[in-house]
Order: C-alpha cells, then sequence, then structure tokens
C-alpha cells in the first residue's frame, strides 16, 4: 500500500456518488456527517480489493492509512477504516489502546463507537484483560459519554465469557446518567446477556431503579422468548 493507491481508491470511490442515498443519509444520521452515498453492500463489494491489500500488512503498517481514512470528511472513509480493522482485530495488542480510544471520540456516534466497542475494544479487552482497570476504569470515569457507552457495550458480544460482576457495576456506574445513549446501552447490554443468563438479567432489572428505556430494552429478548413459548 503506497499513498498513490490510496489515493486513487479515494477519488474512484467518490466518483460513485449517489447524490439521493447522500441526502437520506445525512439526515438519517441528523447532518453530522457528509456522505458519498454508498449503502454497506455497495461499499464492501467496491472496496473489498482494496481492503485485500491490508491482509499481510502488521497493524502498525495499518495505522497511517487508518488515521487517513478517520480524517476524510465521507461517513464512508470511517466506515471503510472500521472495515479493516475489523479484517484484523485479531492483530491488536495493548499498544493499540491509544489509536482505538482515539476512534473512539473523534467523529463519535453510534455507528462507529458501537462497532468499535463490540468488536475491536471486545477483541482487545478479552485479550489483555488488564486494560479494562488500566484504561477502561479511566473512560467509565470520565466525561465523555462515548468512552463510557464503551465501557457498556465491550462485552456485547461475549456471551457466557461475560464478567457479570464488571457488567452490572458498570451500569450500576451510569445508570443516573440521562442521555439516551447511554441507557439505551445499558438496555441492549442487558438483553444481549440475558441470551446467555436470563435469571441474573431479571433479577438485576428488578431490583434495581433503571430507566423505563433501559427496563423495555432489557426485557425484551426474555419477554418475546417467553411469548414464544407460550404460542
Amino acid at each position: 500500500m503506497d499513498d498513490v493507491r490510496f489515493h486513487s481508491m479515494v477519488e474512484w470511490l467518490r466518483q460513485h456518488h449517489n447524490q439521493e442515498n447522500a441526502e437520506k443519509m445525512e439526515r438519517y444520521m441528523q447532518g453530522l456527517f457528509s456522505f458519498i452515498g454508498l449503502r454497506s453492500p455497495e461499499r464492501r463489494n467496491l472496496t473489498k480489493n482494496f481492503i485485500q491489500l491490508f491482509h499481510d500488512m502488521t497493524m502498525d503498517e495499518c495505522k497511517p492509512f487508518i488515521l487517513k481514512l478517520w480524517e476524510l470528511p465521507e461517513r464512508e472513509f470511517q466506515n471503510i477504516a472500521l472495515d479493516i480493522l475489523r479484517k484484523k482485530q485479531q492483530q491488536l495488542d495493548a499498544s493499540h489502546i491509544d489509536l482505538i480510544e482515539y476512534l473512539i471520540i473523534t467523529k463519535p456516534w453510534w455507528d462507529t463507537v458501537d462497532t468499535i466497542a463490540s468488536h475491536l475494544v471486545g477483541t482487545l479487552f478479552l485479550k489483555h484483560p488488564e486494560l479494562i482497570e488500566s484504561r477502561g476504569e479511566k473512560w467509565l470515569s470520565s466525561d465523555h459519554m462515548w468512552l463510557q457507552r464503551t465501557m457498556i457495550l465491550f462485552q456485547l458480544k461475549y456471551k457466557e465469557k461475560t464478567d457479570e460482576t464488571l457488567l452490572f457495576a458498570n451500569i450500576k456506574r451510569t445508570m443516573h446518567m440521562e442521555q439516551f445513549f447511554i441507557q439505551k446501552a445499558i438496555g441492549w447490554s442487558l438483553r444481549e446477556y440475558s441470551k446467555s443468563c436470563p435469571a441474573s438479567v431479571l433479577h438485576f432489572i428488578e431490583s434495581q431503579p433503571l430507566s423505563n428505556l433501559a427496563k423495555r430494552e432489557g426485557l425484551k429478548y426474555m419477554q418475546r422468548k417467553g411469548r414464544n413459548m407460550d404460542g
């Protein structure tokens, strides 16, 4: 990978601009980002050869291009950066925590943060649990909503590997916050964990002063499963 090839990819992708789709995407994202207008399947199809170029590169070799993609104005390029990182996530180690934090707090919104939290941070913290205390604790104690949301969601894919004590402790530390994205994350994390340990989640929900939003989201899977069993 070199700069010439990188910039050629950027310009080539911009030639696929779809104004109608771009306007819809920008409205959906509340005008926070500009778009080329590529839906996810089309973006992945157009960039699969480009992403393949990163296959034999180390994470440190990929990092400059990840950062360049993050700096570009169109949101598709941040998503391409995450597509690359998803392919390389097993190569993440403790030295990459600063990069991950930068991606969380730079141009943050749910579309990037949730992927970073549930896949990249989830993988990294599972491999290096010491980072939960050394870095994750700082994130949870910060005033940065997206770092806090990350700490609620990073175990989303853990299933039976979930550290229940940590999950419930993180929720207790954030459940007083009124931000929609915090409350939604609490409910989402409880709903996912209820697929593995429904009794524990139900007891937690019933014993804690959770918001109506968090309760509603947290109970969804169990209620749906109960209705299916009744039917």
